[in-house]
């Protein structure tokens, strides 16, 4: 066996310049996973490359096993930083199902002015759905599916671009405004053969280069009315803008569990052509999860999510 110190000098060089420069990248991906922490535009950014910092972290450990064994040790401090931030986002297990109890509920951004609600709403309703929450609705695609739904979900509320329909009667309805100036967001309770269930539809605004705060406030209100809902069994969907580790998501998963898809991804949800990031979010609280997963429907640029409780 040959060590580094009885390699030639050229040899030792090179190994050196190769540990030294995975040293450095692996040192730039801890930067950016602890970012993730950090509340704002800088957190919001980490969490969506956070995923895909995985495959970095993992390419740069086998090229470490080819060419620079000792840099392996030190790289060991940003995987495991990767897998502590990563952790809340990774997938769970089903349960066992049973149909007299369960109430299953889609949540889809059908992308306005896309002329996908009809094809979404007929898609989610073959889906047995129980209630049915679309959000970036616009007057004709709420018409649209509105016509699709109105047989199979008889009971509806809408508020603005959000809307629910239900095979359940629904009781308590509101709008909410959720620190805005406008409604884009809503409460109803399905009256679900075993027991009411709060359920909360929300399509918080977009994230854009110096346009956050919006949708933080949204996301913190949104935690607020949770906190104060007095519910036993609550359901939290819709378009959240915000990647599955996101900062600003803190205060609701203090309220609520968020829920990890159980068919063994990420979820992701966005943009539907290839799914990068889950950005469409269910959360719950005083409810067993049976199964979660994404459902690929009409034409809009989010993947349906598709949610079982108990």
């Amino acid at each position: 066996m040959i060590h580094v110190e009885d390699r030639p000098p050229l040899a030792r060089r090179t190994t050196t310049r190769h540990a030294r420069r995975l040293a450095i990248a692996g040192f730039a991906v801890l930067i950016l996973v602890v970012c993730g922490w950090i509340p704002g535009v800088m957190g919001t950014a980490a969490a969506a490359l956070l995923p895909w910092l995985g495959l970095v972290l993992l390419t740069l450990v086998i090229t470490a096993a080819f060419l620079a064994r000792r840099v392996i040790l030190l790289l060991l401090l940003p995987v495991l930083f990767w897998l502590l931030v990563m952790a809340p986002a990774f997938p769970g297990l089903p349960a066992a199902a049973t149909a007299e109890t369960d109430l299953t509920i889609a949540s889809q951004n059908v992308r306005a002015h896309s002329g996908s609600a009809a094809a979404s709403a007929t898609e989610l309703a073959r889906s047995d759905a129980d209630v049915v929450a679309l959000t970036e609705l616009d007057g004709d695609s709420l018409t649209a599916a509105s016509e699709v739904l109105a047989a199979a979900y008889p009971h509806s509320y809408t508020v603005g671009t959000v809307a629910l329909w239900s095979r359940y009667p629904l009781a308590n309805a509101e709008p909410l405004t959720l620190g805005l100036s406008w409604k884009r967001a809503l409460r109803v309770e399905v009256q679900s053969p075993a027991g009411p269930v709060s359920v909360y539809v929300l399509h918080a605004a977009s994230v854009r280069p110096g346009q956050q705060q919006d949708r933080d406030t949204m996301l913190h209100g949104i935690a607020e009315e949770v906190a104060s809902d007095e519910a036993t069994a609550i359901v939290v969907v819709g378009d959240f803008n915000a990647p599955s580790t996101d900062p600003s998501l803190g205060a609701l998963r203090t309220e609520a569990e968020w829920v990890r898809p159980t068919d063994g991804t990420l979820g992701f949800t966005w943009p539907a052509a290839l799914p990068l990031v889950r950005i469409d979010q269910v959360f719950v609280r005083g409810l067993e999860v049976v199964t979660s997963s994404t459902l690929r429907t009409g034409n809009s640029d989010h993947l349906a999510t598709m949610t079982r409780v108990r």
